[in-house]
């Protein structure tokens, strides 16, 4: 029970770091003294503090979308287990409720975009719903292949004890589908080369434009539940890449800790090294990734 209280509270303080790790990374590239790598912290305390002005021409909907986007994610991290514990939520088939639960919390931002009537808010829908298209599918194509590894359709156990026990021929599929969960995770988060998130060009942002008209509290819930996302995803591909089955619970959170500090500042160096790709080019880069893993797919089935 402590361990899955822990779990839950690791995920609740640990996810705002994540992005100060990209943006530190990012800055020690460039030559820049960058932001602290508490900044979102801060961010976030302004933000709660900070009320909110709602235009006339939204209804509850705008309202609602921030609290149900983060109330989706949050529910969300109760089923992906950390540092080879069990998760706090678990039962057979709840990968596909988590999954379900990232599409919830997009659909209300997507919603609350809409409901600005904003022609610029609209524009970051259409282009959030059109690479969520690809990037879904390979989502559960990933999973797919996970469920053959294991042998488990729950998220705690397959990412747990059933990983360190998956037979060697499975390697090449693993190795596929991390590389494809690693391309969702870029583009789900809006991350270079898919999205810009320091963008203040309205032509160009895909994720930012969608939240313009937020702000105060409402803001502070969506860059929160950014980051949880960002940190669930990160954690589902250091289970994959360093199993945890060693028996002794500090160990493993010191090697699940450095896993998902390592994967942090690879994303950043991706960002240091990468410019954004042009618009059209992303359905190829989600494209190429979905082929991957059913590639893996196929492997496993063998």
């Amino acid at each position: 029970m402590l361990t899955k209280i822990g779990s839950v509270l690791v995920t609740l303080l640990i996810a705002p770091l994540l992005p100060g790790i990209i943006n530190r990374v990012k800055a020690i590239f460039s030559g820049r003294q960058g932001p602290p790598l508490l900044q979102l912290y801060f961010d976030l305390f302004k933000l709660l503090k900070k009320g909110a002005v709602y235009s006339t021409t939204t209804t509850w909907i705008f309202r609602a979308g921030p609290i149900v986007s983060l109330a989706g994610l949050l529910l969300a991290s109760l089923f992906v287990p950390l540092a080879g514990a069990s998760s706090p939520l678990s039962f057979s088939g709840d990968v596909v409720a988590f999954a379900y639960l990232l599409g919830l919390a997009r659909f209300f931002t997507v919603l609350a975009a809409l409901d600005t009537g904003s022609s610029f808010e609209g524009m970051g829908a259409s282009r959030e719903v059109t690479f969520s298209i690809l990037a879904e599918p390979t989502l559960f194509i990933i999973f797919i292949v996970l469920v053959r590894c294991t042998g488990s359709l729950s998220l705690s156990t397959m990412f747990g004890q059933a990983i360190s026990l998956m037979p060697a021929k499975f390697a090449a599929s693993l190795v596929l589908i991390v590389f494809s969960l690693f391309v969702v995770c870029l583009a789900e988060n809006s991350r270079i080369p898919v999205d810009d998130p320091a963008t203040h060009l309205e032509l160009t942002m895909i994720h930012e434009v969608m939240v313009l008209d937020h702000g105060g509290p409402d803001l502070a819930f969506i860059l929160y539940g950014a980051s949880i996302k960002l940190f669930l995803l990160v954690a589902l591909m250091a289970h994959l890449i360093l199993p945890m089955d060693s028996g002794d619970p500090v160990r493993e959170w010191i090697y699940f800790g450095a896993t998902v500090a390592t994967l942090t500042i690879v994303i950043g160096f991706v960002e240091s090294a990468m410019a954004r790709i042009r618009m059209i080019r992303v359905p190829r880069l989600l494209t190429a990734a979905c082929i991957i893993a059913l590639i893996g797919m196929i492997l496993s089935l063998r």
